[in-house]
């Protein structure tokens, strides 16, 4: 499995993409492949302010709900509602068609402290 070198990841296995002044929010493949058949996304609503390491919505598998946690603090300005119908994306493809949320960051430099795609391997291979 390979994690885009673009992105940056967060210790609770969320990826963050750049775009412009806008920020990309979803889960890792190495998070949905721990987490097997997702059935079910919840998801915060446009305009909802999210706090960095709190949670913001949750998945749920046939193993398990799982929170997901913000990488990143500021306000909801898109949500991807294709995946309350199509929940399997997240397993299917977890960097194109199922990203959660698009957040305009409040917090400037927050991006900055998330991992690199290197050290989110590191991570996720001493695991």
């Amino acid at each position: 499995m390979s994690t885009p070198k673009e992105l940056r990841y967060s210790e609770e296995h969320e990826w963050v993409k750049v775009e412009g002044e806008n920020l990309r929010v979803g889960i890792t493949s190495f998070a949905q492949s721990e987490l097997g058949d997702i059935v079910f996304v919840e998801l915060p609503e446009v305009g909802d302010e999210i706090k960095a390491d709190e949670p913001f919505g949750s998945v749920e598998s046939v193993k398990t709900v799982s929170e997901l946690y913000a990488p990143v603090s500021g306000k909801v300005v898109e949500v991807n509602e294709e995946l309350s119908d199509s929940p399997e994306f997240v397993n299917e493809s977890p960097y194109e068609k199922a990203w959660m949320i698009v957040v305009e960051p409040t917090e400037a430099g927050e991006v900055d402290k998330l991992m690199t795609a290197e050290q989110y391997d590191e991570m996720i291979n001493e695991g």
